[in-house]
């Protein structure tokens, strides 16, 4: 039944909406400052440009463990403070004479701050554990963890000096304080409790507890860093394993280890797996197509993206957030029908997980319509970003329409969102050729190559008006411009269940329109 619903969203990707989670949003072309068309190729026509080679050849060349990644693992590496990404002057990381000029104490300095954000990471991950785990209210904003080195004069030495106190985290007790904060604002008397038996009571969340919990869930760093990781009065201490071992030799182990100092684990294994390689070994590169569904792991790679790439704050990047921009969905899942009507893995709202040894890499949400495939949101490893993971994934949802094209003949085009002219971020989309413009007045489609000009002129075109019949040069700038009355939104007006319906017309910010989709069974009002 949810088939109505996916072509009547296929008719509004043609007059220019796009849906964001359960919402429709489109664009008023003549007051927003920064005219929005929607774009799509035909993937049987593409052929890739010679820039788009390269990049499939680059991540060939890391596949095969061929690419030298050790400069781009130095300055990818570097640290980055925990209030936001890395920002630095172009000259502190493509320098060499500066690299040369470093210090051995910067350097150690460096490594040591590099530790302590890779165990900031970890700490976070096990938050959004113990988030997931329910003992916590998934709407909290919980904030992210630091981690202090502890001074050498205050460091004590446990068990005849057998460990060292190292570092220590209080992510704790801000737990703890932001639920007390969330309990007093929304007087919420509902705020999840952690059942542990002690004289027959349930006691309520404490630092303790907590730290008692993280540590539990941080014990698996113990091997493959050589510390030992205990709570002590609502703190999250980290010991030196190794008998009388200093802070500069457990920075030395971990960075030979496999894992990394990035927090994201991929990094530094790589780079010890580039000698595996040169054995006769490579890499493994999978895809994989999943139906929509929150999934912990790839939100905590939304966040590092969101947070590194995009700027934003940790307290602006959470679960409900993800859940309501990337995960949630008014489309009904359609099975395959084995008749070449449907492809082998459905139509409606599907993340595809770009993996490299097994380590999530970028994850690209799309919704696969009778049409299409529309690309939605695409995040990635911010330290995989010498790859070009935006191109090489437009390169694959391409394949992708090209090869199961075969097993379902409706399937034609790919839908690359919106193009701004003026947004020079925005402009790589057109390099995917021959790809189409949609008219924002007429919903008729033009070739980029004749709407470019246009747009160079100014930046609202009514591009049906430069259709060039065939056999006719084209003289696009040299026609005279129609006048046109202000574009009107037509309502859809269908009782066939489980067709999408415009619901309430909203005017955004920025010279956008939503509306609420409306699907069987399944709808929001924004």
């Amino acid at each position: 039944m949810g088939l109505p619903a996916l072509l009547s969203l296929v008719a509004l990707l043609d007059e220019g909406w796009r849906r964001s989670g359960c919402s429709l949003y489109k664009p008023e072309m003549e007051t927003t400052c920064c005219p929005s068309y929607t774009i799509r190729l035909k993937a049987s026509d593409f052929s890739p440009s010679k820039e788009q080679r390269r990049v499939s050849k680059r991540m060939q060349r890391f596949l095969d463990c061929t690419l030298d990644v050790k400069m781009r693992d130095e300055i990818i590496d570097e640290p980055s403070t925990s209030k936001g990404p890395c920002s630095r002057a172009p000259n502190e990381i493509t320098s060499s004479a500066v690299r040369e000029s470093l210090t051995g104490k910067n350097e150690e300095k460096n490594k040591a701050e590099q530790f302590m954000h890779y165990l900031s990471d970890k700490i976070d991950n096990a938050v959004h554990a113990f988030v997931g785990s329910g003992n916590i209210p998934c709407d909290i904003q919980l904030p992210k963890a630091s981690i202090k080195k502890v001074a050498p004069s205050k460091r004590k030495l446990l068990v005849e000096g057998s460990e060292d106190h190292l570092f220590s985290s209080n992510i704790s007790f801000q737990i703890v304080a932001a639920l007390r904060r969330a309990e007093k604002d929304k007087h919420n008397k509902k705020l999840s409790r952690y059942s542990a038996e002690k004289n027959g009571q349930s006691l309520e969340l404490s630092p303790n507890i907590v730290a008692e919990e993280l540590s539990n869930s941080l014990n698996q760093l113990e091997e493959s860093t050589g510390l030992s990781i205990r709570a002590c009065n609502g703190h999250i201490n980290f010991y030196s394993a190794k008998t009388q071992a200093g802070l500069d030799e457990v920075v030395a182990i971990v960075s030979s280890s496999k894992e990394s100092l990035t927090g994201s684990g991929i990094k530094r294994s790589y780079s010890k797996k580039v000698s595996e390689c040169r054995q006769g070994k490579r890499r493994r590169f999978e895809l994989r197509l999943k139906r929509s569904s929150f999934d912990p792991e790839e939100f905590a790679l939304y966040r590092r993206y969101q947070i590194k790439v995009h700027n934003d704050t940790p307290d602006h990047v959470t679960e409900s957030s993800y859940k309501m921009f990337l995960v949630d969905s008014p489309l009904i899942y359609v099975p395959s029908t084995g008749n070449g009507t449907v492809p082998p893995c459905g139509f409606g709202s599907f993340h595809q997980q770009y993996l490299i040894d097994g380590q999530l890499v970028a994850v690209g949400v799309v919704d696969i319509l009778p049409k299409c495939l529309s690309s939605k949101y695409l995040f990635w490893d911010p330290d995989l970003a010498f790859l070009s993971l935006g191109k090489f994934s437009a390169l694959q949802e391409i394949a992708w329409v090209k090869e199961n094209q075969r097993k379902c003949r409706s399937l034609e085009y790919y839908y690359l969102g919106y193009y701004i002219h003026s947004c020079r971020k925005m402009r790589y989309k057109a390099d995917y050729r021959p790809s189409e413009l949609l008219c924002p007045l007429r919903y008729q489609w033009l070739p980029f190559e004749i709407a470019r000009p246009l747009l160079d002129k100014k930046p609202y075109v009514v591009l049906s008006d430069f259709t060039i019949l065939p056999n006719e040069e084209s003289s696009a700038l040299n026609m005279l411009e129609i006048p046109h009355p202000a574009p009107t939104v037509t309502n859809r007006n269908s009782n066939q269940e489980g067709q999408i319906k415009r619901g309430r017309t909203v005017k955004g910010k920025g010279g956008f329109v939503c509306c609420g989709i409306l699907g069987r069974k399944r709808w929001r009002l924004k």
